[in-house]
């Protein structure tokens, strides 16, 4: 088990990495409201795994819900060095489950389509970059690398290393002229 104190490192280095506007860690400790929820979920995750605590966990949650505007449900599983990317109106259900190395730009939605008990938001694999306002609902997998398209409505799964565009997504090829970038590419040259 990873030490507490190198996740959260962890997570303000992939900030770093990941943000060309970032100009300092004191700057993204202040400034990334992406940041303190992912923190903030840290410790409420640790929480609702005790069952006295998980009305406590709830209730952290949605405090630093109003604080950021990033929900994530306390349950959710996130992976390490996750980055949210301005993080408005990001929300993460309870059985969503994010690899690790995966961007999520801001008004992304880990959701879910049903309301029966059980597995019902998406599992995202390792470093999937997921643009902003994409919606991504059910209990679907996407395979690692894949890029899912800003504002693209995800309800099926994607495989591994490809792209999803447009309502409802639909899988596209990488477009011989898309340059290759080592982090993230943006998803809307797809479009």
């Amino acid at each position: 088990m990873t030490a507490p104190w190198k996740l959260l490192a962890e997570d303000l280095q992939a900030a770093r990495d990941r943000d060309p506007a970032a100009r300092s860690r004191f700057e993204i400790v202040l400034g990334y409201p992406g940041l303190h929820a992912l923190w903030s979920h840290r410790l409420t995750h640790a929480m609702w795994q005790w069952a006295p605590l998980k009305l406590a966990a709830r209730v952290l949650s949605q405090i630093t819900r109003s604080l950021t505007g990033v929900e994530i449900h306390p349950g959710a599983v996130l992976g390490r060095r996750l980055f949210i990317d301005h993080g408005m109106g990001v929300v993460i259900g309870e059985t969503a489950v994010v690899g690790d190395d995966v961007t999520l730009f801001h008004g992304v939605t880990l959701g879910g389509r049903s309301m029966t008990h059980g597995k019902r938001h998406p599992t995202i694999g390792n470093g999937v970059v997921i643009g902003a306002g994409a919606k991504v609902l059910g209990p679907i997998w996407v395979g690692d690398h894949a890029q899912i398209g800003a504002n693209a409505v995800v309800v099926k799964d994607v495989p591994s290393h490809a792209v999803a565009v447009g309502v409802p997504a639909q899988i596209k090829g990488r477009p011989t002229s898309a340059p290759i970038v080592e982090h993230c590419e943006d998803p809307a040259i797809f479009i």
